[in-house]
């Protein structure tokens, strides 16, 4: 669709779209260095600060608490030679079904906020990935003591809306993919950084519609710390989903009495994040939350929620849209006011069909909670192209 103007250097491409979402989108737009303009994504919904599904094009500053506290959260997907008629086989001729599965995803991949591997050594390819992160460490003199476990992170999941999950796409080929960002790490790390924001804008009196909106300005240490600070959780946010994924394929390749999972593309994107592009004529810093890259040509991944379909998709370059696209179905509710509505009955009606671990907990996360997918994918026919839709069969939450 079409993007409608909905404030000064303000455009919406969200059909539903609640005032409260604008109203806090306006505030970011009316930031005085912010050029071209703000794009607002078809999942927008109120955030910490800006609006979760917020293009921000800042010249001259930063934005932390616009960025996040899970920087570099995002989505990798996986496809595999298997289709659904294989893993229908390997169920008749091993009686071990999609439960068996997924406990043991759960008992390789830590999940929850708080909980973290036992160790570093059981996989052969966790070691390189935590050399790389302490040699990013030290080349940029990051400061990680306020996270002295940040390596036991490295493969764990999270909570809250990550995800893992066994899907199929549209030619019942079988895909692994999971949803995650920069963990505890990536938390400390952020709000480390939106202090200094809020302690420096005070200290030059600068008037702010709304605290969380503290900036960094270029050219000062303050600022060239935080990117450098934010780059590595950018970095390890990245090689954590990596190091999921490899763990889910060869968890997966076991179930199915293979050697390995038999990989044939892989698809790794943030949609927490910032940094440096070309728009509106002027070289900015874009602060994509709850956006990804659509770039023309350039793949990402959008999920649904907890029980409808997600998509691989390629981006269309638009310009107005600052080449982004949606991160996601958006939430409709609050947690609280989803289990207020919602039960555990509503949940297994939704989940009907689909694998997973059957809990009250996960009321909060019911399909009935976000934006039907439908709609904020139609919103996003200029931004990007559907390639592949997938449907889940197996799905493992943090709690």
């Amino acid at each position: 669709m079409p993007p409608t103007t909905v404030g000064p250097a303000l455009l919406s491409w969200a059909s539903q779209l609640e005032e409260s979402t604008a109203a806090q989108a306006r505030q970011t737009a009316a930031m005085p260095f912010i050029h071209p303009h703000v794009a607002l994504m078809p999942d927008a919904h109120s955030g910490k600060g800006s609006a979760v599904g917020t293009v921000i094009p800042t010249r001259g500053a930063v934005m932390p608490a616009a960025v996040g506290v899970d920087i570099g959260c995002g989505m990798i997907a996986v496809r595999t030679e298997f289709t659904r008629d294989d893993v229908d086989r390997r169920i008749t001729a091993t009686g071990h079904r999609l439960a068996t599965l997924r406990v043991r995803i759960e008992n390789v991949i830590p999940l929850s906020p708080g909980n973290y591997n036992r160790g570093t050594a059981g996989w052969t390819f966790t070691a390189p990935r935590i050399a790389e992160l302490e040699a990013l460490a030290a080349t940029g003199d990051v400061d990680l003591t306020h996270s002295p476990k940040w390596r036991r992170q490295l493969g764990s999941l999270g909570g809250g809306n990550h995800f893992i999950e066994l899907c199929l796409d549209e030619t019942d080929r079988v895909w692994l993919f999971l949803h995650s960002g920069s963990r505890g790490v990536g938390n400390r790390i952020a709000q480390h950084h939106i202090r200094i924001a809020q302690q420096a804008c005070a200290q030059r009196h600068v008037a702010l519609p709304n605290r969380d909106l503290a900036y960094l300005t270029e050219g000062t240490t303050e600022f060239d710390r935080y990117l450098t600070d934010l780059h590595w959780a950018q970095r390890f946010a990245y090689l954590n989903r990596a190091e999921m994924m490899d763990r889910f394929g060869a968890v997966f390749a076991r179930w199915m009495g293979t050697p390995d999972h038999r990989e044939t593309d892989r698809i790794n994107c943030h949609h927490n994040y910032t940094q440096q592009e070309v728009h509106g004529g002027e070289r900015v810093w874009l602060t994509r939350k709850g956006a990804v890259d659509a770039h023309a040509g350039v793949r990402a991944v959008i999920p649904g929620s907890m029980g409808t379909h997600s998509y691989v998709v390629e981006g269309l370059g638009n310009t107005d849209g600052l080449c982004s696209a949606p991160h996601g179905a958006g939430r409709r509710f609050s947690r609280t006011e989803a289990k207020r509505r919602y039960t555990q009955a509503d949940l297994r009606a939704r989940m009907v069909g689909i694998e997973y671990r059957d809990s009250a907990e996960f009321i909060d996360e019911i399909p009935d909670a976000y934006k039907p997918i439908d709609v904020v994918m139609d919103d996003a026919r200029d931004l990007v192209r559907v390639v592949h839709e997938l449907r889940q069969i197996l799905n493992v939450k943090g709690t």
